[in-house]
């Protein structure tokens, strides 16, 4: 499922392949984010186009709209989004806990009520592992409870014990679940280490969750507001303790120094919304010079609304999209134009997975 291929002589930096039933996919890798069963303005062809072997969808959302009966009457989420690309379906258990207001534990149920009709619902281990087998995606996360930083560290162990209550509930239900389908069987599922920005707790969540088989591992509660030097201390010391023979999946990060400060540090797969969502702000992403990760200031972001790119007439991506002009492209952001949003997002998706690909070069050179 996962093949360890190289470890940089520079860094912990590793070059893999995971393999799903949809394809394989090279490591490490960067998940543009469909939320909502779409990619912000683009189909999933255009960014299979672009570089992406993957993408990621949320659970929690396309439960509540489409739901599940729409997505079965098409089969299943590829079938509903025309996608054949691998995909991978958070839990939803973050969304869930951001509805502080909307939502209340009573054991190991979440009763809450949708953001957008206000009906009532609720979600456990079990049921979230059934979403994701309806949605057949190709890699599923198990319910956890994030918590954001700083915390208090009782809260942090309740959420751990939580978190580790139902990862063993999730992992034995889809034990079961695999032995009635060779189709379910072949979506894999990981584990999430919580402990908030304490040490032990981290590694402790790391043990525990070791006691299973899982196919990879992620490590979430970061990116959640806490200072880089904070994320990157938290990695130092959980890292190191996650299986080397698994792919490791750092959820929610992040910017490009982010990702490659979390890739020298021995991570293969990453998401964020960065790329789309600053896309439709007008943020573009940009390579300073020919792309490299190997020095220091490699990229820039411009403001693509700011008056000086009026009439500037370098071309967008250096015209890998056509010839448009950055002076086209603010004419667009400026008379609210839809076209605008696409060609942005185009730009930030295409950067970002370009980023991947040199962070691999990078890592066979044993540059990183």
């Amino acid at each position: 499922m996962f093949k360890l291929l190289k470890t940089s002589q520079k860094s912990q930096a590793r070059l893999g392949v995971l393999t799903t039933a949809r394809g394989k996919v090279s490591t490490p890798f960067f998940m543009p984010i469909a939320t909502k069963a779409a990619l912000k303005s683009l189909t999933a062809n255009e960014v299979k186009n672009l570089g992406a072997e993957i993408i990621l969808s949320n659970t929690y959302h396309n439960y509540l709209r489409p739901g599940m009966e729409v997505i079965k009457k098409h089969g299943n989420l590829h079938q509903f989004m025309d996608c054949d690309l691998p995909i991978l379906t958070d839990s939803g258990g973050y969304q869930v806990f951001s509805l502080s207001n909307l939502r209340k534990i009573d054991g190991d149920n979440i009763a809450f009520r949708s953001h957008i009709d206000g009906s009532k619902h609720v979600l456990n281990p079990k049921k979230v592992v059934d979403i994701q087998v309806a949605l057949n995606s190709d890699i599923m996360m198990v319910l956890d409870e994030c918590i954001g930083l700083p915390a208090k560290r009782q809260d942090a162990i309740k959420a751990l014990d939580r978190t580790t209550r139902w990862a063993e509930m999730a992992f034995n239900y889809k034990q079961k679940l695999n032995k009635k389908s060779v189709k379910i069987k072949k979506q894999l599922i990981f584990g999430i280490v919580q402990g908030a920005d304490f040490e032990d707790l981290r590694k402790r969540s790391a043990d525990e969750l070791m006691q299973f088989d899982w196919d990879g591992l992620a490590i979430g509660g970061l990116a959640v507001g806490e200072s880089n030097d904070v994320m990157y201390k938290v990695l130092d010391y959980t890292t190191p303790v996650l299986p080397a023979d698994k792919p490791r999946y750092l959820m929610g990060v992040g910017y490009p120094d982010n990702i490659i400060e979390a890739v020298k540090r021995g991570l293969d797969m990453f998401d964020c919304v960065i790329p789309t969502r600053e896309a439709r702000h007008g943020r573009l992403y940009l390579w300073k010079g020919k792309p490299s990760v190997t020095k220091k200031d490699f990229y820039k972001t411009i403001n693509i609304t700011n008056a000086k790119f009026a009439k500037d007439k370098t071309l967008l991506a250096e015209g890998k999209f056509g010839k448009y002009s950055l002076s086209y492209l603010h004419h667009l952001f400026k008379t609210q134009e839809p076209l605008a949003l696409r060609l942005a997002t185009l730009n930030n998706l295409k950067f970002y997975l370009d980023l991947m690909l040199e962070i691999r070069k990078a890592i066979k050179n044993n540059k990183l």
